[in-house]
């Protein structure tokens, strides 16, 4: 079995799909590539355990047809030397040889037995599909991830989970402090349906989206899911269980309102939270006329730090307490100038919405506050 490929094509690719490996695997072969060549078309195949991602490239010069597997480690290192040229591959598939041919010299690997790769399950015909374009997909995920919590024992939290109507996909994600509902108007399924995305396809698809066109296809049914664009193919086990209400957690009646520009916010809390306790990072906001005044200590180290901005803000006067590095996340997450915060009383959670919303699309953050010592 013979081939001939582009260097840095390949390894373009094998980086890419490579993501998903994980550091220790259980079953040893999942350390490799799965390599399908099928006429001028070479399928490459990486995964773990419960996720996998499969791309295709041109390949010439093709010697029969067949499938092995490469170890990774192995082949990224030796292409990652290489400048860009063809590289020639040549398989003895008796006892499973492998040349690599490059300019001005050549690799040599063993191969392992392709049959032994472990294979997905195909979708069952009855499950769900939806289509949305990849630029989408991609501000939906970009939006949400970060507020994904990672709590063992609260296994729905640790996802993003895609809420689709025929009116709009609702992506949220929340790790119990704070949470993220983003609506894309413009996008909607063909019936009501809603599943549960892991944080590593998700951040795999953060990585490879930009560079996406065109639509992404996912079907899914209460297991598993394909998300299938234009480059590569992504297959993952869904968080099974019930998502939370989150719409019940949203507080409906904040007669506080503050508008403020982000970034002088955003920079103002960094400053400040860097005499933060540690263990809370807990920062104080104050809000009277007009103004925010902004304070933290750390009663430890008898340090402390206060500044004071101005708003928007004409209601009574207002203290409330907050993660600092929670606050600065949700902020660095939010694209607008300026942004709103929404509140009602110091014991119940702030919503942080940016003052204009993109065309087609309705963003909601919420932090839980936190107690102060008065």
């Amino acid at each position: 079995m013979k081939f001939v490929v582009s260097s840095n094509l390949l390894l373009s690719h094998l980086q890419t799909v490579g993501r998903v490996i994980a550091s220790k695997n259980t079953i040893p072969i999942l350390d490799c590539f799965l390599f399908e060549l099928h006429g001028h078309r070479l399928t490459i195949t990486a995964a773990d355990s419960e996720t996998r991602m499969i791309t295709t490239i041109e390949v010439g010069e093709v010697e029969k047809e067949g499938t092995f597997a490469v170890p990774s480690k192995n082949l990224l290192d030796a292409l990652k030397e290489l400048p860009e040229q063809p590289v020639l591959f040549e398989i003895n598939e008796t006892n499973l040889e492998m040349l690599i041919y490059y300019e001005n010299g050549k690799y040599n690997f063993v191969a392992q037995r392709g049959d032994e790769y472990p294979q997905s399950k195909p979708l069952p015909e009855h499950a769900a599909h939806l289509s949305l374009k990849a630029s989408d997909l991609l501000t939906g995920i970009t939006h949400t991830i970060f507020a994904s919590g990672e709590d063992e024992l609260r296994p729905v939290m640790n996802g993003i989970f895609f809420d689709i109507t025929p009116e709009n996909i609702t992506f949220v994600a929340s790790d119990g402090h704070k949470l993220v509902r983003f609506k894309n108007i413009t996008a909607t399924g063909n019936e009501a349906a809603s599943f549960i995305l892991p944080k590593k396809p998700a951040n795999l698809l953060k990585s490879i989206l930009p560079r996406e066109e065109g639509e992404a296809v996912i079907g899914f049914d209460t297991n598993n899911a394909y998300i299938t664009m234009s480059h590569f193919v992504v297959v993952c086990r869904l968080i099974e269980g019930r998502y939370p209400n989150y719409n019940g957690v949203i507080p409906q009646n904040n007669p506080y309102q503050v508008t403020i520009d982000r970034l002088t916010f955003v920079n103002a809390l960094k400053r400040v939270t860097v005499f933060a306790d540690p263990g809370t990072s807990l920062i104080r906001l104050s809000f009277s006329h007009n103004s925010i005044f902004i304070s933290a200590q750390d009663i430890n180290f008898s340090t402390s730090a206060e500044e004071t901005i101005s708003c928007l803000y004409d209601g009574a006067n207002l203290n409330i307490g907050f993660k600092g590095t929670y606050l600065i996340e949700i902020l660095n997450n939010i694209l607008s100038e300026e942004v709103v915060l929404q509140l009602a009383d110091p014991s119940r959670a702030g919503l942080i919405l940016p003052a204009e919303n993109e065309e087609g699309q309705d963003l909601l953050m919420l932090l839980m506050p936190m107690m102060l010592n008065e």
